[in-house]
């Protein structure tokens, strides 16, 4: 291929294309209006660049993977010895098996990446429909194209013994996996919360994820919604093979730009913080049935929110967690500007923009019949022990309320959730 001139990007048709099954009837469409007429003596070129007009194709950018074009017996040789080589010497997870189990908002983003990297992924998961959807379309992130996975149902999930396995899923479904997943198995959780169970497993490391990504109920498609990171690190003492591990996970998931991966010695005290936002957040949004920047709009449900940002740091001190950076301040500093009269609101007013339009994992849950308030709010109850944390409390009761009794979310519920906390301090 030769090319003359100044581009931004080069490129080349490989000669097939993967149509999506939505995409059919209009290539159909296109086709049949070239079989008579002046269309007769059009070339299938004019089909595809009827679907290219159309936002039907999308482009791989494969700057710096190594590639070669195939064309004759030799060409395979070359691709095998070389090619190949070169790949797995540029991602050295390419050849592991990775399972993904949670084609949630996070296991899709992460699934989504690695196939970006080249890597052989399964996706686990529960809902049959979601699975269907997986194996016809792949996995999509909005904006950023769709890759190709294995999807299998998690009552059929057979784990292969040198496989990865990043557990994605709700914290209330770690159970169910936890009971079929060997204890020698390779796993990194990457979920919100905190889950007894899974604490007492021995596992080296875990993640924990800063950026907001919005998955489809009945399908892997997913819309990152607010940027932020990946934290990956170890939480225990770890062997040089475990630490190259992790090392090359991270590698692995930064080539697909979804999120910046952020490579930490110890990830518990990451954890820990988001766990400090995510308790005030997710209680408070989902039994409101608003989006996270209604926290910062909402008289009742800001002095309610700043009032259990303090109260969670104070919990989180008194059991004396480490707690790092997760956005631009630490919470020591975010908990200096809640002691500010008037300092929150005019912050508030700064991240509010960057929260419109969110929601918190807890909200899809409130019309079923479980929520992760145990693994937050629930959580931090018991790291209080005797120490009064009224908020954590009373979110914690409001909450399974609204779930146990089948009540719809609405503002109404704030504003009885403050009324119950009459006389203590917010």
């Amino acid at each position: 291929m030769k090319c003359g001139g100044e581009a931004e990007a080069i490129g080349q048709s490989i000669g097939f294309f993967r149509v999506a099954a939505s995409d059919i009837p209009l290539l159909i469409e296109e086709t049949k209006a070239r079989l008579s007429g002046a269309g007769r003596r059009e070339s299938y070129d004019n089909i595809l660049r009827a679907l290219v007009r159309a936002g039907r194709f999308f482009a791989e950018d494969i700057t710096g993977i190594p590639w070669t074009e195939i064309d004759f017996p030799e060409d395979v040789a070359y691709a095998n010895n070389i090619i190949l080589t070169a790949q797995s010497v540029r991602n050295p997870m390419i050849n592991r098996p990775i399972h993904v189990v949670g084609a949630g908002g996070i296991g899709v983003a992460l699934a989504w990446s690695l196939c970006r990297a080249g890597c052989s992924v399964t996706v686990v998961d529960a809902d049959p429909q979601k699975v269907e959807h997986g194996r016809r379309e792949g996995l999509t992130v909005v904006g950023h194209g769709t890759e190709q996975a294995s999807f299998t149902l998690f009552e059929n999930w057979l784990l292969p013994t040198d496989a990865l396995v990043l557990l994605c899923t709700k914290t209330y479904n770690n159970a169910a996996v936890l009971a079929v997943l060997p204890e020698t198995s390779r796993l990194v959780p990457v979920q919100n919360g905190f889950d007894p169970k899974l604490d007492q497993r021995n596992h080296a490391a875990e993640g924990i994820a800063s950026f907001v990504s919005e998955c489809l109920r009945d399908r892997p498609v997913t819309r990152i919604t607010r940027p932020g990171d990946l934290h990956l690190g170890a939480r225990r003492s770890v062997s040089a093979a475990e630490k190259n591990d992790l090392a090359e996970l991270a590698h692995a998931l930064s080539p697909g730009a979804l999120f910046a991966v952020q490579s930490v010695d110890d990830v518990r005290p990451y954890k820990a913080t988001k766990l400090m936002y995510n308790a005030a957040i997710s209680p408070l949004a989902a039994a409101a049935g608003v989006d996270n920047g209604e926290l910062l709009t909402d008289p009742v449900a800001k002095r309610l929110f700043f009032g259990l940002l303090r109260e969670n740091y104070t919990i989180l001190r008194h059991a004396r967690i480490p707690l790092s950076k997760i956005g631009p301040f630490h919470p020591d500093t975010v908990s200096l500007i809640l002691r500010i009269p008037g300092l929150p609101s005019i912050m508030g007013a700064f991240f509010r923009p960057s929260l419109r339009g969110t929601y918190c994992s807890m909200a899809p849950d409130m019309v079923t019949d479980r929520t992760e308030i145990d693994a937050y709010n629930g959580h931090l109850i018991r790291l209080a022990g005797g120490l009064p944390c009224p908020l954590n409390r009373a979110a914690f009761a409001l909450v399974n309320k609204i779930v146990r009794d089948r009540l719809i979310p609405g503002r109404a519920h704030l504003h009885e959730l403050e009324g119950a906390l009459k006389g203590e301090p917010v």
